[in-house]
């Protein structure tokens, strides 16, 4: 027959278990945390925020400055801003041999968001954009339709052997996709080194992988693009996903944001209808191009957004009407 437990016995083992669950939680408790290691520098023109977790930091640091390498090796394929990249080869000689497999990877992409988009996406608008920035008024409409001669993905050929235009003239800026590729290769560094926490972001366009903090995710903010800077229009969270943001106040030619650097490869002009475009999506590089096409293709882009598995989409008009794509979720 089982001893009957009395009050005091019940006391001791109340006293005993609480005993071992402060033991417990001292021992929780001294276990090593996990630290956010952060690190910014100048690249691609723009400031580049790379943030590793984990409980190493003398390896996040290395795994850190081993993104930043690679970043940079990519950027002197990629530029059109460094006169010895190959990009720059193909521009200025019409075409190159060889093509380094970053280039490769990033002109595969562009032709199948210019098939996708009919034209919106188009890395031939270098001339058209050319023209603009060297103008010191808006350029007249037949010189915009002489550029316009010189646009037109279809006349890029490339292949694992060369790359080069059927046109001369021709010249490519992959100004609205390599940053977004570069990003992405930072981060495939950082998880050679094992990491799984991570957000690497570039110029507002980002990845981030895994969670800030234990059942904490990597929360975003996104900027109004007609306030000052730092006042939000909404926050979201991301995990395992890439953001982009493509808008018409970054490098406007003219009052009132109507023409901007994001020129549709068809009229020769800006869509009137968009402020900025924010996209998810699984690669920063897809994330990337595909705010500039719905830049470019005005509300009808987030219709096509809608149709592209995994992606969603979050738009400002110049009116600041929000507007969104159905899984597009805030906080």
């Amino acid at each position: 027959m089982p001893k009957k437990i009395t009050r005091r016995d019940f006391l001791k083992i109340v006293a005993v278990g609480g005993a071992a669950g402060v033991a417990l939680k001292l021992g929780l408790d001294s276990l090593p945390a996990d630290e956010i290691i952060s690190k910014k520098r100048l690249l691609m023109g723009t400031v580049v925020n790379i943030k590793a977790v984990g409980l190493d930091p003398g390896l996040a640091e290395a795994a850190i400055n081993s993104c930043f390498a690679r970043m940079s090796a990519h950027e002197s394929v990629l530029s059109r801003f460094l006169p010895n990249s190959q990009l720059s080869e193909l521009n200025q000689v019409g075409g190159t041999h060889d093509p380094h497999p970053a280039l490769l990877t990033v002109l595969r992409q562009s032709q199948e968001l210019s098939q996708l988009t009919d034209g919106a996406f188009d890395v031939t608008i270098h001339p058209l954009l050319s023209l603009y920035q060297s103008s010191q008024t808006l350029p007249a409409d037949d010189a915009i339709q002489q550029a316009l001669g010189l646009v037109d993905y279809r006349k890029l050929k490339f292949d694992e052997n060369s790359a080069h235009f059927e046109q001369p003239g021709m010249s490519i800026t992959l100004d609205g996709i390599a940053k977004g590729f570069i990003v992405d290769e930072g981060v495939t560094e950082l998880q050679n080194f094992g990491f799984t926490n991570v957000m690497v972001e570039a110029g507002g366009d980002l990845m981030a992988l895994g969670e800030k903090y234990p059942q904490s995710p990597w929360k975003i903010g996104l900027q109004t693009p007609r306030a000052k800077a730092g006042k939000l229009l909404t926050t979201l969270n991301i995990e395992n996903q890439a953001l982009a943001t493509s808008g018409d106040y970054l490098q406007a030619f003219s009052p009132g944001f109507s023409n901007h650097h994001i020129i549709d490869p068809c009229s020769g002009y800006s869509s009137l209808e968009l402020a900025s475009v924010s996209v998810l999506a699984p690669s920063v590089m897809l994330a990337d191009g595909l705010a500039t096409s719905v830049m470019v293709m005005g509300k009808s882009g987030l219709d096509l957004i809608e149709q592209i598995p995994n992606c969603e989409a979050f738009a400002v008009t110049k009116k600041a009407t929000v507007l969104k794509t159905s899984g597009f979720k805030e906080i």
